[in-house]
This record gives C-alpha cells, structure tokens and sequence, in this order.
C-alpha cells in the first residue's frame, strides 16, 4: 500500500522540479590570449597567434586556480564581433579573445591588454560582450550590466536586448550608472586621476525567462551581446602582478565551459531519491 502511494507523489515532485529548472545556456565558451598577427576589414576576421587557451583548475580545497596554457601555435582566425574592432586592434596588439563552441571561428568578444607580460595585463578596450572577460579592466574599474528584453522578439532562450543597464564601478563601489539604448554612451571621469571609462552598447540580447513561465526550464544558447568599451588608466598607472594574499582567484570565476544540470540529469537524481523511499517502505 505504501508502495502505491508513494509513486504518484514521486511523480508529480519530479514533474514540479523539471518545471522549476531555469533557462540553460549549453554553449561552450572558449577564451584564448595571443597577439594579433593579421586583419582584414574585407574578409571582416582577425587572426590571433601563439594562442593559449584560458582554464580553471578546482583544487578539493581552496580558490581556484585559472590561467592561460598555450596550445597549438597553428594560428586562429574569427570574424569580429563589430566593424569598430579594425579601428581598436592593430596587429602587434596582444589581445584576450572568445568564441562559441569551437576555437575561433566568431569572435563574440576582443579585449586589449596592456602591462609588461602574463599576470601584469590589464584590459584597456574591449569589442563584444564584457561578460565573458577574464581579466581585470585598468585603473581598478569593472562593469556590471544588466540587458532588459523585448518580450515581442523572443525565440527560445533569448530575445532582443531593448536595452542595456550599465554600472561603473571603481574599487568595486559604483560610481556611476545609465541605461543605455542600443547605440548609446556613457562615459565616466569622476576620479580626478586622469582615468575615464566610456561605454558604447551597440546591440544585444537578453534571456527569456523573463518573459514567460513558458521559457523555464528551456536549453538552449546563452544572450550575447555587443559592446564598445574604452579604459584610460590614471596618470602614472603602472601594471603590475597582483599579490595572491591580495587578489585571490574568485570563487566563482568566469568558466570556459557553460554546462548547467539538464532536465534528463535532474530526472535520474530525482527518481533515484523516489526509489530510495520506495525501499524503505
């Protein structure tokens, strides 16, 4: 008797946490620095070479630890995320670069480094999306922004981006804020250092989850968006290596690789867990 009754209520738990499950974007990311080796405004692409690859190893205690290993020296071309990449790069420039699913191909984000070498770079310009950047902006500022939906151009996980909601942010307070329309700025020089940060939004996406109740629990490609971002460092900044006491890895650091439960995943756990309760009975 037991066995009958506790079945269906396994059931529907299983049902009511699929449906619970949020919007999972499946597509890999993966970041890559080097140094800009050619470009062509015809073909619209930029080729990176001596290309290393960005990853985080996840120690059974402490921080994370994540850096650039280099891979094949073979090097990698994409197609940029906007036009504005050819008058930001130059070759020589040495750059961090992000691509969907594959090495290279497109290009969803270009970012310039500046300082001396590996754990002293800084980011002074970044073409595509500011998420996906794994290293710090110049002059101690960072980005925190919010796109909103339009609920009316939706497809599967994402929508069009109506707009963009910037925060600038120096020694991690905000100092400043705006929302953006597609093909607006902001720029930010409140410090009295020299430094500024301008902001361009040129378009974008959001997630539809948002949107409809529809969308929950939905797989499927995560927003990209695209924007033009320009760092000045204060006067007389000078980059160096971070101190580890200092600036310990982040407990959540930006992943390479996206891969959130899958509904067929939390299905098993679930029904394991109602098996579980059967044989106790």
């Amino acid at each position: 008797m037991a066995r009958t009754l506790y079945l269906p209520l396994i059931l529907v738990v299983l049902v009511l946490c699929l449906g619970v499950l949020p919007v999972s974007a499946v597509i890999m990311e993966v970041t890559l620095s080097g140094t800009v080796s050619a470009m062509s405004a015809e073909t619209n692409t930029l080729t990176i070479e001596n290309p290393a690859r960005y990853g985080c190893d996840y120690p059974a205690e402490g921080s994370p630890v994540c850096t650039f290993t280099p891979i094949d020296s073979v090097p990698v071309t994409g197609s940029v995320p906007d036009s504005a990449a050819f008058s930001v790069f130059k070759p020589g420039d040495t750059v961090v670069a992000t691509s969907l699913g594959d090495v290279g191909g497109n290009w969803i984000t270009l970012a310039k480094l500046y300082g001396p070498g590996p754990g002293e770079e800084f980011v002074t310009d970044i073409v595509g999306d500011p998420s996906t950047v794994v290293v710090p902006l110049a002059g101690d500022y960072s980005l925190d922004i919010a796109t909103s939906p339009d609920c009316t151009t939706c497809s599967g996980t994402t929508c069009t981006a109506q707009s963009a909601k910037v925060k600038v942010q120096s020694s991690g307070s905000v100092v400043f804020e705006k929302i953006l329309l597609p093909r607006y700025a902001l720029e930010y020089n409140g410090r009295n250092d020299g430094s500024a940060v301008a902001v361009t939004f040129v378009h974008g996406e959001a997630s539809s989850m948002t949107c409809a109740a529809g969308s929950a629990g939905m797989a499927g490609p995560q927003p990209i968006s695209v924007f033009i971002v320009n760092v000045v460092p204060p006067v007389g900044f000078s980059p160096q290596a971070p101190a580890p006491a200092e600036t310990p890895a982040p407990a959540t650091p930006v992943p390479t690789t996206k891969s959130p439960l899958s509904a067929a995943a939390a299905l098993g756990a679930l029904a394991l867990v109602g098996l579980a309760v059967i044989r106790r009975q």
